[in-house]
């Protein structure tokens, strides 16, 4: 789906991305991480095609973004963290809008609005913006296309939004398309994103599936700090512990956990999750 090889982008003398390479497979949902300022948005971008990288590829179902072709186009959404909409009815823009890509479906569209308890008959600037992030989200989802980024997606949605919208993407994903989500707030998406990407200054910490990291890593907690602990956090009652996994255990992945614990252990990671 993405192939990325050796990229690297700057803003004038600022290094964002030095010789990256990742690939992306169609039927997951990708998981961005990574600190303020480490290029996760940069990212979105390059691949949707509004930036243009200064060495190295990125291929997107076989196109090269920035050439930003309409069968390239036709089969990719982004949805930025801040969307603003129109002063236009939200149906007709859904209507005006779905032309562009080959299996918009109307339909699903108005189911997902149902559910997201949006009113299509409002204009963008009627509503709030937790209901302008869902009515974009909903038509993203309703354009049915292969690869679907989106940039802190949860920003904005209040507690019951955010059920809707696991719920709605997790519907969404198919074997044949690929959606990226870039968040901070990894616990509004926990149980959804697999694999999980972590960027870091220049680079990739870690792009691993949640079975592969809780195969190598184990996730414990206790009343005291383990002695065998790469990483470990102070919680009510007792201590997370993040450990290497010897005894090949079953483990839930606490995915907090595991970024400050990728964080710390930035060459130890490496080491254990080496193919």
């Amino acid at each position: 789906m993405v192939t990325i090889d050796n990229l690297s982008f700057n803003y004038s003398k600022h290094v964002v991305f030095n010789d990256v390479s990742m690939k992306l497979e169609a039927g997951k949902i990708y998981g961005l991480l990574g600190q303020n300022g480490v290029g996760k948005t940069t990212l979105l971008k390059i691949m949707s095609g509004l930036l243009k990288l200064k060495s190295g590829s990125c291929k997107v179902n076989g196109y090269e973004p920035f050439q930003r072709e309409p069968g390239f186009l036709g089969e990719l959404f982004f949805i930025p963290e801040d969307f603003m909409g129109p002063d236009l009815v939200v149906n007709k823009f859904a209507k005006l809008r779905g032309e562009f890509y080959p299996n918009y479906d109307h339909n699903k569209f108005s189911r997902l609005m149902t559910e997201f308890e949006v009113n299509g008959n409002s204009k963008f600037t009627k509503l709030s913006f937790g209901q302008q992030k869902k009515a974009i989200i909903a038509f993203a989802l309703s354009t049915n296309t292969k690869l679907i980024l989106m940039d802190e997606p949860s920003n904005g949605l209040d507690i019951p939004s955010k059920a809707q919208l696991r719920r709605v993407i997790s519907q969404a994903s198919t074997d044949d398309s690929c959606i990226v989500i870039s968040t901070h707030q990894v616990r509004d998406l926990e149980n959804l994103i697999d694999p999980i990407i972590i960027l870091d200054k220049n680079g990739v910490l870690l792009n691993a599936s949640i079975d592969e990291i809780s195969q190598k890593l184990c996730f414990e907690f206790s009343p005291t700090v383990s002695d065998k602990s790469m990483y470990s956090e102070q919680t009510l009652g007792g201590y997370i512990n993040v450990c290497k996994n010897e005894s090949n255990k079953e483990c839930k992945v606490n995915i907090e956990a595991l970024f400050n614990s990728v964080h710390q252990n930035r060459e130890l990671i490496k080491d254990i999750f080496k193919k």
